[in-house]
């Protein structure tokens, strides 16, 4: 399709808009009244997604921003900033870029069409799947996998830290964590406790691997990307795709193969192929554009409520549900209901949000700037979200004590280790 062209903004150019015909409304796995009787909607006006976007990027303080929208099939795309300090080139469809922990949420859709085949089960221990000889540490129950996908395992967020001048997303690799494992005491009873953890995905990734008898990328490439035709998001990026990797204001290391982290973070997409799988994520099954996948993993599999404690899954907002790898905000029959999954590290931030009842998502990825502005950059984009999806905006967080905030630093686009992903 020919590009169409939109008012001009300095440093900030559309890259370009895909109309897709529209369809009725989708039927999710996930209960919910607001799926109801809900009439196709168009996007609204290219300008005006435009300037939602510009004010974005403006606020965000990035080198550069890629931003995808997604309603009813149709796809808007944009490219913000630079494409590295001082390029003078903005980023575009084909810019390649570094998804961090949004590679969680490809890991749970394995995991969910894997236990539709009955290939694994959500409460297989992690112990069925070690290595020979290897005991995986139990704290009155054993880990399971669906512990290990909504972050309840008991296990910590990393590792360690990852031996110097170690590129991005290249630490920890199996053999050094399944050495690690044994030696660990849970922090938590599996199951009763959330605490966000990177190494506890790159476990789930080894275990389907080895319930699959199949190299984990080549699983991910069969059961998802090949089908999706997601041709460009990898783990073992060409020397002309990482020709194109957006690069921040800072020393983001080589670009690289990251299979190591494989479940948690290593995965290189673009916006092309991530509105596919917005797309996807958004799925109507009149429509046969897109192929169909188990939806499961967006469902609410545990609520905040049944759990002792959660660390680390409020950074996009107080989290209502945990599903495999996705957060809840908003209850369920509330119209401007979300599921997003947040993402950051090695220069850059990244974000999915996904909005049910108007059948809208969003994902952008930023590239850190010079300067932090302290933005959350989530909330600014869920705010974007359910404007472009015509819903009222999400409430504002509640107040914190003056004792708590006088000891906390405001900003939430933290310099990040280099060992992973840290959303």
């Amino acid at each position: 399709m020919n590009p169409l062209k939109f008012r001009t903004l300095p440093r900030i150019l559309p890259i370009f808009l895909l109309a897709f015909p529209l369809g009725p409304v989708l039927v999710m796995p996930i209960a919910s009244a607001q799926t109801k009787s809900q009439p196709p909607a168009l996007l609204p006006n290219p300008q005006a997604i435009d300037t939602l976007g510009s004010d974005l990027y403006l606020q965000s303080g990035s080198t550069g921003m890629v931003l995808v929208v997604v309603r009813d099939g149709q796809v808007f795309m944009h490219g913000y900033g630079e494409t590295a300090p001082g390029s003078h080139q903005l980023p575009n469809q084909d810019s390649l870029l570094r998804l961090c922990s949004l590679t969680k949420i490809f890991t749970a859709d394995v995991l969910t069409k894997l236990v539709a085949d009955k290939t694994v089960k959500l409460d297989d221990p992690l112990q069925r799947y070690a290595p020979i000889h290897t005991v995986v540490p139990k704290r009155i129950r054993p880990i399971t996998l669906a512990d290990l996908a909504t972050h309840t395992s008991g296990l910590p967020r990393e590792l360690g830290n990852a031996p110097r001048n170690t590129p991005h997303f290249t630490f920890p690799d199996a053999r050094t964590r399944w050495r690690w494992l044994p030696n660990q005491r849970l922090r938590t009873t599996p199951g009763t406790a959330a605490l966000y953890s990177n190494v506890a995905f790159d476990f789930l990734s080894d275990a389907l691997q080895s319930a699959a008898h199949q190299q984990y990328a080549a699983l991910l490439a069969q059961r998802t990307l090949n089908p999706l035709h997601m041709r460009q998001t990898t783990f073992f990026p060409s020397a002309q795709q990482c020709s194109h990797l957006l690069m921040s204001s800072h020393d983001d290391g080589p670009c690289t193969s990251t299979e190591a982290t494989a479940g948690s973070s290593g995965l290189y997409s673009t916006a092309t192929d991530m509105a596919t799988w917005l797309k996807y994520l958004l799925q109507n099954p009149t429509q046969t554009r897109t192929p169909k996948g188990d939806l499961s993993a967006q469902a609410i599999h545990l609520l905040p409520s049944q759990l002792v404690s959660q660390k680390g899954l409020d950074h996009a907002g107080e989290p209502t549900g945990i599903g495999l790898g996705w957060i809840h905000i908003l209850p369920i029959d509330s119209p401007s209901h979300i599921i997003e999954k947040t993402g950051g590290g090695a220069g850059f931030e990244t974000y999915i949000a996904l909005n049910h009842a108007r059948r809208t998502a969003i994902f952008f990825a930023a590239t850190d700037g010079p300067v932090d502005t302290h933005l959350n950059l989530y909330n600014a984009a869920n705010k974007l979200l359910l404007a472009v999806a015509g819903l009222p905006p999400l409430p504002p967080p509640p107040a914190e004590p003056t004792l708590r905030r006088a000891h906390r630093p405001p900003a939430t686009r933290a310099r990040h280790p280099r060992r992973t992903s840290t959303r």
